[in-house]
């Protein structure tokens, strides 16, 4: 990532928060733990009488920013919604006054609180994708490839069907770290420290042997970090047994990093007819 991508990232964070399509039913906030950042809204399938698969997404920001309410794109809750999914969208503590461990473990109780209401709610066991962008795309690959964050909230992997990281970069921490320019090297070391032994216990791809989620959906735009790191995850998943799909679209640097999470759910994105069918494959 380049000074100019953290940079406007920044700026685009604070942007006001995005209103929902004028179809979608209006959320539930759910509360999964006692922090005012453990919080979820939820918002159920459209025209769906019974049980219906859950997507939980999880907003990025460079583990310090960020929120549920402004980071999921215009499209998401509309589109999938409509399809016959359950949407959810978790808010989760902050760097610094939380850990990067902490944040992975809120994405997994933020999943557990949704279970423990689910006939309530209306959602299916077991038919269960977490969603994530940027760093929200390391949390879920992280939650994905390294059982303990589950395990801590009562649950494991037979209780989620599938992972979708969208342009995440920092799958291999030290890598990242090594080859970050000086602005987001000062991100990275503010999340993850300089400890090599934390960064591989935080890395999805040093984290990829087996167990993991039963199946993973890495999106990337064309910004050669997000690549590289996307390349060497999907390989660590094969050599672990895992099924694993890499999509690769068009777009570099911010404008791209950000449009991939803005448009996901448009029909007109390229991503989104590919992410519709790899649900219905591991949801159906």
């Amino acid at each position: 990532m380049l000074k100019p991508l953290a940079a406007a990232l920044a700026m685009a964070l604070a942007a006001p928060p995005l209103t929902a399509m004028p179809n979608t039913p209006a959320p539930a906030t759910i509360a999964y733990g006692p922090d005012r950042l453990q919080t979820l809204d939820f918002t159920p399938a459209q025209g769906v009488s019974a049980h219906a698969p859950l997507i939980l997404f999880v907003h990025g920001g460079g583990w310090k920013r960020g929120d549920k309410d402004n980071a999921t794109g215009h499209w998401k809750a509309e589109h999938f919604t409509s399809q016959g999914y359950a949407f959810a969208s978790a808010d989760y503590r902050l760097v610094p006054d939380a850990t990067v461990e902490q944040q992975a473990q809120d994405v997994a109780d933020a999943l557990a609180a949704l279970l423990r209401r689910a006939k309530t709610l209306g959602i299916a066991p077991g038919k269960v994708v977490l969603m994530g962008h940027s760093a929200g795309a390391h949390l879920v690959a992280l939650v994905g490839t390294d059982p303990q964050y589950l395990r801590k909230a009562g649950l494991s992997y037979r209780d989620v069907a599938g992972v979708v990281p969208i342009d995440g970069a920092a799958y291999d921490v030290p890598e990242q770290i090594a080859e970050s320019g000086r602005f987001m090297r000062k991100t990275y070391l503010q999340a993850f420290g300089d400890a090599r032994s934390r960064q591989l216990a935080l890395s999805p791809t040093a984290q990829a042997a087996a167990p993991n989620a039963p199946a993973f959906l890495l999106l990337h735009v064309q910004r050669p970090d997000g690549v590289r790191q996307a390349e060497e995850l999907e390989a660590a998943l094969r050599r672990a047994g895992t099924r694993v799909e890499r999509h690769a679209f068009d777009g570099t640097g911010l404008r791209g990093h950000m449009e991939i999470n803005r448009d996901l759910g448009d029909p007109d994105y390229p991503a989104t007819p590919v992410v519709d069918a790899w649900l219905a494959k591991v949801l159906g």
